[in-house]
């Protein structure tokens, strides 16, 4: 692919000079051109600067705006969904803080995994079943979202589907409900640089705006530091949730979930793969909670007792998973204990596990539910 270099010096004092032209109280991003991604939000050198990827009269290229870092809490930007026309605004967070591991008395869960860039699926599937309305806005009170990892790569709306959960945050915490995104194997790669599975326009928005993807997940970025928060498992109610899973070799270390969680955050954007003890060389592995695939296949395939045991450990009833596809359906597992959510979105076979008065339901973006545990 070639590569293009833009030069940010006439964009940069446009901006200056469009935020200028603001009322003081609010700055809000604009772009004329025809929006085909963004925003990405980076901090330099006490500024914050907004990079889209536009188009004009056929031709792509960046827009870029800055404000003063002071200016943060003021601004918000435009996001695309799949619908032509329709789009969400999202304001930037205060302070980023890590999740809690756990969590206790959840009345009612609803639990999607891997989406993979696909916005369309994820926007039907949470408008059809009470999560959030035309508007994008929360419906689902003290309802639970669980977002079980890889919502990224693929797909061509990686970066719409980040902040629309990124958005749906405060909006569920106001009305006494939560999100909780838990990182996949393919979050962990888009923060470590492996871009293998990226799509191909976010390789060329990349060159675009000369910019390494690493860069636009880095530490100095929105995105990258809000991920960098997230975990690797968590225990609600009496689920515990992983990407792919408990190993066997997971058990024998006995770890809680806030350790694991512990061991693992600092390492979600290393590239040299050296780690400093045997439980974060294990958890990054092909045995770790967001890789691991014995519970469904594999020369080692997990069993009964190695499930049990598991359920034991965290004091749970149910182990929730993505990662793998089973079937084309939710599907349970190990005598109704291991619950698989991944299936084919990408194929039309979109649904999500609604969990409500102590009953399980398949949920279809119709809005249609069929019970399959209580």
């Amino acid at each position: 692919m070639k590569k293009v270099v833009f030069s940010f010096l006439p964009l940069f004092l446009a901006g200056y000079a469009f935020f200028n032209g603001i009322p003081a109280n609010e700055y809000k991003q604009n772009v004329e051109a025809k929006q085909l991604d963004g925003p990405y939000v980076l901090y330099r050198n006490d500024q914050v600067y907004t990079k889209y990827i536009v188009e004009e009269n056929g031709v792509k290229s960046v827009k870029t705006d800055s404000v003063p870092l002071s200016q943060k809490s003021k601004l918000s930007f435009t996001v695309l969904t799949d619908e032509a026309g329709k789009t969400f605004n999202v304001k930037l967070k205060k302070e980023l803080n890590n999740e809690k591991a756990e969590f206790n008395k959840v009345n009612k869960q609803f639990v999607i995994s891997d989406i993979e860039g696909n916005f369309g699926a994820l926007r039907k599937l949470l408008q059809a079943n009470g999560i959030i309305d035309e508007n994008f806005n929360w419906t689902f009170g003290d309802g639970h979202l669980v977002l079980t990892g890889d919502f990224v790569d693929r797909g061509d709306q990686q970066t719409e589907v980040l902040w629309l959960i990124y958005s749906l945050e405060e909006k569920a915490n106001a009305a006494g409900g939560h999100v909780h995104f838990v990182l996949g194997n393919h979050e962990i790669m888009n923060l470590n640089g492996d871009i293998r599975y990226l799509h191909a326009k976010y390789n060329e928005g990349n060159s675009l705006m000369n910019e390494h993807h690493m860069t636009l997940y880095g530490e100095n970025s929105e995105i990258g530091r809000w991920l960098r928060t997230k975990n690797v498992v968590e225990k609600i109610g009496n689920i515990l949730y992983a990407h792919a899973g408990i190993s066997q070799d997971i058990n024998s270390l006995d770890l809680s979930a806030v350790k694991i969680n512990k061991l693992a955050r600092p390492f979600y954007p290393d590239t040299t793969y050296q780690y400093p003890n045997l439980e974060t060389d294990i958890l990054f592995g092909d045995l770790g909670p967001f890789w691991y695939r014995g519970y469904y296949h594999g020369k080692v395939k997990a069993t009964q007792a190695q499930v049990d045991s598991t359920l034991s450990i965290y004091k749970v009833k149910h182990i929730a998973t993505g990662h793998t596809v089973v079937a084309d359906t939710i599907s349970i597992l190990y005598n109704g204990k291991v619950i698989n959510t991944d299936v084919h979105h990408a194929k039309g076979h979109t649904e999500g596990l609604l969990i409500e008065n102590g009953k399980y339901y398949r949920a279809k973006q119709t809005g249609e539910k069929f019970l399959i545990k209580d």
